[in-house]
């Protein structure tokens, strides 16, 4: 099939669009909850609700809002009033507002990543709710990416300053999701199960959308509600690999990890309510559903899912231009859908510009690109790359896309893309070519989904 270039320009965009789609947040939870007669359905939990007093909403994570408007329609009016719904839910500044009977508040700044007073007080508030349920009450707890940051609630000893130079300090250095939460868990009273250790309702349900590739349910947001598979020794040799015990400023936090992992080898995993965890949706389903839309366009599609951590975003981006060119020359499939989270490894503060995983990725596919085949590197093919939250880093782009008019663009502008590649300028790259994904808050997160579509070449007969 014959594609022009605004239509493969158009397709690629369209097809991510869909995977993103498929992961609204406040359709997947409409989806999980209903109430028929006297019969309240969770996942795959029932209530009498007869039986139920209140109902209590806590939580957090970038897909929170979301997740609270799809609860809140889901109840329905009736159950909202006598149930006495009402709870707290630590999300983005910018996914704040106003509902009727939960209260969204603003954990940390939109675009930054890292745990804040701010979010400190309202973990405080969420952790004293749960402490004020009876066994005649039930807990809802919405759970999605990005929770980590936006409930810290540092265990003593511990300042909440240590915790975000710590963060920085791994997240610069490569650290992926699992080593960073083993190491968050250890040093907060909320992730690693102490959000249901604490919670006095009957029974606790979460709600979870994951933005963890094989969707371990400890990591996800630190698993407040999941009993914890890692120790505090754990942690101490994810700091160890990173270097920072050789570190002055981080001698507390090892000195204190030392201890509880003498004092305390193993977790305290008791609760006294009855504990259900649901994923409701993840990088699978947004992928899946990108497929769908590449066939409806037309197209012989290949997908791929990582179950697992992925390595650098240059080493991905390198892979994915790579199979868009064997496409584009063989026969067989002309659309490629990828979905994971690749690792940046970032350049020195005083050189680092701005950009994020997904911009860094299709910068380096660019660059790969131009050395296989200088003269017209992306002819007859395009490639998107996007964060499913529309945070790509710390900027206001969910990521990056490129096609052959924007590579003249590119020429006649004389940007250098290994050098902007070089030092994690890929947004300064992008923007003046007007190829940032650009989505506003999308109030889900399940991880990236990279998509390249060809106008495939079909072989000569011999």
């Amino acid at each position: 099939m014959k594609r022009t270039p605004e239509q493969l320009a158009e397709d690629v965009q369209a097809i991510w669009q869909a995977g993103v789609d498929a992961v609204r947040s406040d359709q997947l939870v409409y989806d999980a909850v209903e109430v028929a007669g006297d019969t309240l359905y969770v996942g795959d939990s029932e209530f009498h609700l007869p039986a139920i007093k209140r109902i209590f909403v806590v939580g957090g994570g970038k897909a929170g809002a979301g997740m609270a408007v799809g609860l809140q329609r889901s109840l329905g009016e009736e159950v909202l009033e006598s149930k006495h719904v009402h709870g707290i839910l630590s999300v983005p500044a910018d996914c704040v507002q106003a509902l009727s009977h939960i209260q969204l508040k603003a954990g940390r700044p939109a675009g930054q990543n890292s745990p804040t007073v701010e979010g400190v007080e309202i973990t405080r508030q969420i952790l004293q709710l749960c402490q004020s349920m009876t066994v005649h009450d039930l807990c809802i707890c919405l759970i999605s990416g990005g929770g980590s940051a936006l409930l810290p609630s540092p265990i003593d000893g511990i300042s909440l300053g240590e915790k975000q130079d710590l963060t920085r300090f791994l997240s610069s250095n490569g650290a992926n999701i699992e080593q960073l939460n083993t190491v968050r868990k250890q040093l907060s009273r909320f992730k690693g199960h102490g959000l249901a250790m604490q919670c006095q309702a009957g029974n606790l349900v979460s709600l979870i959308i994951s933005d963890v590739l094989g969707d371990p349910l400890d990591v996800i947001a630190s698993g407040p509600t999941v009993p914890n598979s890692t120790t505090a020794e754990d942690a101490l040799n994810v700091l160890r690999s990173f270097g920072a015990d050789s570190i002055e400023r981080f001698k507390n936090v090892m000195s204190v990890l030392e201890a509880k992992a003498e004092h305390h080898p193993r977790n305290d995993s008791r609760t006294t309510c009855g504990v259900a965890n649901y994923v409701i949706g993840n990088n699978a389903v947004a992928v899946d559903a990108a497929g769908i839309e590449a066939e409806k366009r037309g197209y012989s599609h290949v997908m791929h899912c990582s179950t697992g951590m992925e390595g650098e975003a240059e080493e991905v981006g390198q892979h994915l231009i790579r199979m868009g060119m064997k496409m584009r020359s063989e026969a067989g499939p002309d659309c490629l859908i990828t979905g994971g989270e690749p690792v940046v490894r970032l350049a020195d503060e005083a050189e680092r510009g701005l950009g994020g995983r997904n911009q860094q990725l299709i910068l380096a596919a660019l660059q790969e690109a131009i050395e296989k085949q200088p003269a017209n590197p992306l002819e007859g093919m395009a490639i998107l790359s996007g964060g499913t939250d529309g945070e790509d880093g710390p900027t206001d782009a969910a990521g990056a896309w490129m096609d052959a008019s924007s590579v003249e663009a590119m020429r006649q502008q004389g940007l250098d893309p290994e050098a902007f590649l070089k030092r994690n300028d890929a947004y300064h790259f992008f923007q003046p070519l007007d190829r940032l994904v650009k989505t506003g808050p999308t109030h889900t997160n399940v991880c990236d989904v990279r998509v390249v579509v060809v106008d495939r070449i079909q072989p000569q007969p011999k």
